[in-house]
């Protein structure tokens, strides 16, 4: 299945302008310790479109078909096991899932490779810096035993850019010759940064990303840890929302998910959940009045059924506010003004000058969906991620991200992770069924959006 939200023409016309290779520290000097491991070579490659017109056309042209590196364990290994010290840092906003990272990294560690210094940098990248009043934690298997079951991470977090190089600075003073870097598109950039001033100085260490995105919107990436129990929770959420909707004359039940530039949470949470009569996400762009606006389409909804539910992903509708100035977070994310408030206003004065009774119920459950434990599904998918962040690590690959294609773990190099962002292609049979299970098809007429989005 060719996943949807990657420029696809834009990679098979013009390969050489996207570098799948990774770096490596150097080569692998010593036995892998682990006795169950199934070794993967160097030259394993993952091909990046899985059609077989693709692959031929590739060929036909002379041309390397694009492929990742296949992740796994190798044979030979870089990192010495009896002097490795590794650290484990997670940042950004919370997503269910970090405490099963944190332990299968630790896990895997010490138990497949015999490390036996592991470490916790408290509170993000400023727990790499000077300014930080928090020492790492030591990280044992037993200490984090049992940390899967709640939600959250136990590393603590925050948001905010710090200078490389002074982190490097504190690296090297803790002797830390591998970093796992949980996080998205931010976290992804500072590792990114952090392994560049690493290998200007020559300083040896591993710099491996682990993807944590809520939104599922990283390039190269076809999921990311999280993303099945937030639907889960989501699809939940959207219950409510009907049952308080059906429960009122002229109820409306507004439920607002996460999704800053990419809809994946709020069109996969409408599918799994089909009483959405209206799913609304940045990618594509509506409005308010005129025959196709949602005023009119949720009138005419509430005449046929007495209720409706509209599910608006966070950035979706930007382009409707007035007097809008952009306001930036210290992570550098342009900040989304409210626009389930604002589909509740309108709403409201567009039937309350009609003399149409309504009851508008606006749930908004982002916080309560990132910080519950993860389910099953995404403990499993947490756990293999962390496997071979540990492999890529100690097999002394650097500056890279764990990434899932076609049902094989990859070695994805982080510029390009960070290059697109992945969006909902209106094309896919994502946003096809959605349309089809809501028939909101007024919505989206002449309606085209670009698959991805430059990061």
């Amino acid at each position: 299945m060719e996943v949807p939200g990657v420029a696809y023409e834009s990679v098979l016309q013009n390969p050489k302008n996207f570098d799948f290779q990774v770096q490596q520290l150097g080569p692998g000097e010593h036995a892998n310790p682990s006795t169950h491991e199934v070794f993967v070579d160097d030259g394993e490659r993952i091909a990046f479109s899985s059609q077989i017109k693709n692959l031929q056309q590739q060929f036909a042209d002379k041309l390397p078909p694009p492929a990742f590196e296949k992740a796994g364990a190798r044979k030979t290994i870089f990192h010495n096991p009896a002097s490795t010290r590794a650290a484990i840092i997670t940042c950004g906003g919370l997503c269910p899932g970090l405490n099963n990272v944190i332990k299968g990294l630790v896990n895997v560690l010490e138990e497949s490779y015999g490390v036996e210094n592991i470490f916790g940098i408290r509170y993000g990248y400023k727990g790499l810096t000077s300014q930080s009043q928090h020492s790492p934690i030591q990280l044992t298997s037993f200490s984090v035993d049992q940390i899967h079951k709640q939600g959250g991470t136990i590393l603590g977090s925050s948001r905010g850019n710090q200078d490389p190089e002074e982190m490097v600075d504190q690296l090297q003073a803790r002797e830390i010759n591998i970093l796992f870097c949980i996080g998205g598109d931010g976290t992804l950039k500072g590792a990114q940064a952090i392994a560049d001033a690493a290998n200007r100085r020559g300083a040896k260490i591993s710099v491996i990303g682990v993807p944590k995105t809520i939104d599922n919107d990283l390039g190269f990436i076809e999921k990311t840890f999280g993303f099945e129990t937030s639907v889960q929770i989501a699809a939940d959420i959207i219950t409510s929302a009907h049952t308080e909707a059906e429960g009122a004359e002229n109820g409306i039940g507004i439920v607002k998910l996460m999704g800053r530039d990419s809809g994946f949470i709020t069109a996969t949470a409408s599918l799994a959940n089909s009483v959405v009569d209206f799913c609304l996400i940045p990618e594509t762009s509506f409005q308010f009045d005129g025959p196709d606006g949602i005023n009119q389409a949720i009138q005419t909804r509430l005449a046929q059924n007495n209720h409706a539910v509209i599910v608006v992903a966070e950035g979706a509708g930007q382009d409707l506010f007035t007097n809008k100035q952009t306001r930036i977070d210290a992570s550098g994310n342009i900040l989304k003004d409210d626009i389930g408030e604002l589909l509740k206003t309108k709403l409201s004065t567009h039937f309350s000058e009609r003399n149409i009774p309504i009851s508008i119920k606006y749930l908004d459950p982002s916080y309560h969906i990132r910080s519950v434990a993860a389910n099953a599904s995404d403990a499993v998918f947490c756990y293999l991620l962390a496997e071979y962040a540990v492999h890529a690590g100690m097999s002394g690959k650097t500056n890279l991200v764990i990434g899932y294609w076609n049902n094989f773990f990859t070695h994805v190099p982080i510029h390009l992770a960070t290059k697109e962002r992945r969006m909902v292609e209106l094309d896919s049979a994502l946003w096809r069924g959605v349309v089809s299970a809501t028939q909101q098809d007024p919505l989206q007429r002449g309606l085209k959006a670009p698959c991805t989005q430059a990061s």
